[in-house]
């Protein structure tokens, strides 16, 4: 029995909710399967400066640390987004533990599931073909470079790269693109900037060592316009920080509902899974998220396990699910269901070799009764 030592970092909102569904979908593979994943609950973001006074306790580092991979929650609580007053905040636990990790890669898939299309801002015929892989820079750049206010009128943020920390990602986003339709998209500012143009020519002198990788560049101006005029011609784009985090924001419309969309960071000691919604306050509580996204995570942490098999099947439930119309509400479904409801299903399906399928499923009386 191969055992995995997961560390469970739920934070806040409905954070609890989505990851307690991702871990019915990891036990029902490890019972399938014959894995044993031992979870690891820590603190971090609000509950953990409502517990400790630190969004990022030592104690959660030094789970994370010992983990073969963390399954992240969401983070953010009205209380400290609201109060400019305060000299802490949840978001900073995680940009921490990013910078302690040295989770320097961030790779966001945007797959479009043909029975949401009509969930998308764009016309149908725009999100044929649409499948993506985002890889943004994570722990460099403008958003941890040196800033000041050096008076109460001027401030400044510099950004900077070094060719040490292009290469690291690239050769993720060159053998990501390898694995798939082969084609890479740097997307930059090179025109403008000088970090940009020590992007772009590293990744120039590093494609002789992919041959069979393609490799095409956008200013970020046009890159964004591109996603939304014809997002099919992506597939793997490559971007530093600030603009990772644009696009990758802007990318999730695309798939209709942000609880859709999973995401990794990979780095020098371990790697972290989490969907790329925030905490949604409003619904904790409510067993109303979306926890698909989460249960797509756990999918991307098996895959990192190199348990493809079993991530394979667990992405193919999540698809037949979808495609048979059952969904929570932000998919406006022809079958509602709970969040606890969608990991049971999930669970199930996976649970069982022989399924018959949607239709067979028995997890209540309710969904027996219209399924």
């Amino acid at each position: 029995m191969n055992t995995f030592q997961i560390a469970v970092l739920a934070g806040d909102g409905i954070g609890p909710e989505v990851v307690a569904q991702a871990r019915k979908v990891l036990d029902a593979v490890g019972d399938r399967f014959g894995h044993q994943f031992v979870y690891v609950p820590a603190l971090v973001g609000a509950v953990a400066i409502d517990a400790t006074g630190d969004p990022l306790p030592q104690a959660t580092l030094d789970v994370c640390l010992a983990a073969d991979a963390i399954l992240f929650g969401a983070i953010g609580d009205p209380k400290y987004d609201n109060d400019p007053k305060a000299s802490v905040r949840p978001e900073q636990g995680l940009l921490r533990l990013r910078k302690a990790l040295g989770l320097y890669a961030n790779l966001r898939p945007v797959t479009i599931f043909p029975s949401l299309r009509h969930l998308a801002p764009l016309r149908e015929d725009r999100l044929e073909g649409v499948d993506m892989l985002i890889v943004r820079e994570l722990t460099g750049g403008i958003y941890f470079g040196e800033k000041g206010r050096p008076t109460p009128d001027s401030a400044y943020d510099i950004c900077s790269y070094s060719r040490e920390e292009i290469e690291r990602i690239a050769h993720i986003a060159f053998a990501q693109a390898g694995l798939r339709r082969g084609k890479l998209t740097l997307v930059d500012k090179a025109n403008v900037l000088e970090t940009s143009r020590l992007w772009r020519e590293t990744i120039k002198d590093m494609q002789k060592d992919y041959p069979d990788v393609s490799v095409d560049f956008l200013f970020v101006d046009n890159a964004a316009m591109q996603l939304i005029l014809s997002p099919a011609q992506f597939d793997v784009i490559l971007t530093e920080n600030m603009f990772g985090d644009i696009l990758s924001d802007e990318s999730s419309v695309l798939a209709g509902s942000l609880g859709l969309l999973p995401s990794s960071s990979i780095g020098a000691h371990t790697a972290l899974f989490e969907p790329i919604h925030g905490s949604y306050p409003q619904a904790a509580g409510k067993d109303i998220a979306n926890p698909l996204a989460t249960i797509l995570s756990a999918a991307m942490l098996l895959d990192h396990l190199k348990l493809w098999n079993e991530a394979a099947l667990v992405r193919e439930a999540v698809a037949q699910i979808l495609a048979k119309g059952l969904g929570t509400p932000d998919l406006q479904p022809a079958v509602l269901c709970s969040c606890s409801e969608m990991g049971d299903i999930v669970a199930h399906l996976l649970s069982d070799a022989d399924s018959p399928g949607i239709r067979g499923i028995q997890i209540s009386q309710r969904l027996s009764t219209i399924i």
